[in-house]
């Protein structure tokens, strides 16, 4: 696997692709590849997140669990789909949530969050990839420990972050965050099995301007483009 990463971030987690889990991981991927096994995103935004958002620029980190499964829909940014393409369920409760706590209406099928990425949030999935049309298949085959040392390399580097965790398994990351350094904002997971208990209301994109904004920091422009 050719990893195509910022420089930013090569230069943190360069020890990381070199552990056996990374060799494992690339194995692996190769293999589903030579089975014929349709990966999503493509190879060359699998590390689209960390392309647009800049180590030194992380200013929020919104964890999402793994890739989107229908093809079309994944670009390497958790949440987030291209333009063009009908919201997904969590990203539709995500929209509403948007318009319920700061205002903003987003146009039919403005679902591509790169804006965000380029201001210093970073939308990052546990799993970078997925099989096409199975949920967690790659769950447990090393990105784990991958963006886990993502998430302790923010946490123990940077300071003033403010991190959105949705649902149960996005909390358990919290463990990996220093909380006298950083922001967490918890909240239910905006898949509809969910979001109405606690996700939508949360009126955490607010709250993470005012945190930043307390910390000396430039607010995000949550308008989608």
């Amino acid at each position: 696997m050719s990893v195509q990463i910022h420089s930013s971030w090569k230069k943190v987690l360069k020890s990381e692709f070199k552990k056996p889990y990374f060799e494992q991981l690339t194995t692996f991927l190769n293999t589903e590849k030579a089975q014929g096994k349709t990966i999503l995103p493509l190879g060359s935004l699998i590390f689209n997140a960390f392309e647009q958002t800049h180590f030194d620029n992380v200013r929020v980190v919104i964890l999402g669990q793994d890739p989107y499964h229908k093809k079309g829909q994944a670009h390497g940014l958790s949440f987030s789909v291209p333009n063009g393409v009908a919201y997904p369920p969590s990203l539709q409760n995500i929209i509403k949530e948007l318009k319920s706590d700061i205002g903003l209406s987003v146009p039919e099928k403005k679902g591509d969050l790169t804006c965000w990425a380029k201001q210093g949030v970073l939308l990052l999935n546990a799993s970078l990839t997925v099989r096409e049309g199975e949920p967690l298949s790659h769950e447990k085959y090393g990105w784990m420990n991958f963006t886990d040392a993502v998430i302790y390399a923010l946490s123990e580097q940077k300071k003033d972050i403010v991190f959105l965790l949705w649902g149960k398994f996005a909390q358990q990351k919290a463990d990996l965050i220093h909380p006298a350094k950083h922001h967490i904002l918890t909240a239910a997971h905006p898949s509809p099995l969910s979001a109405h208990k606690g996700f939508l209301g949360c009126k955490h994109f607010s709250k993470t301007n005012q945190l930043l904004m307390k910390s000396g920091l430039e607010p995000i422009d949550w308008k989608l483009v």
